[in-house]
């Protein structure tokens, strides 16, 4: 099987765990499967986890799927941002330095989906008693 029949069989509903191994550790295969379903990041080989280009293909499809990210890409700003900015509850998987920092946690209350409340639940405790933060979540903490 090669990577254009894979990915078609992938496409087509087939499991991706059925897949050759060597798929999941294939950079530019990842990539266009992460950029269907950023969930799939889960089934990356953790080596792609750690690729920044991977995780930045899946984070911009779904945010959420920086829980997948290996820790030293929870830690980058850039991913971080792109991540929170397509579901702000994205926060929750983020490092707990940018949980701190107010203008991520704006960023993350104000994404488009997963924001206000949702976001702000996961913002570190020394923020969560900011009125304006409490007013811009409108969560009523």
């Amino acid at each position: 099987m090669d990577k254009k029949e894979a990915l078609k069989f992938w496409k087509d509903g087939g499991d991706i765990e059925k897949l050759p191994k060597q798929f999941l550790k294939d950079k530019s295969f990842m990539i266009e499967i992460v950029k269907v379903n950023g969930l799939m990041l889960s089934k990356a080989d953790k080596s792609l986890r750690k690729d920044k280009s991977v995780v930045l293909a899946a984070v911009k499809e779904s945010g959420s799927s920086l829980e997948y990210a290996d820790n030293s890409l929870k830690k980058d700003k850039s991913i971080v941002l792109e991540a929170i900015k397509n579901y702000g509850g994205a926060l929750e998987y983020a490092d707990a330095s940018f949980k701190k920092d107010r203008s991520i946690v704006i960023a993350a209350i104000k994404s488009r989906t997963g924001g206000g409340g949702v976001a702000f639940k996961y913002a570190d405790k020394s923020l969560q008693g900011d009125l304006e933060l409490i007013k811009l979540s409108d969560t009523g903490y």
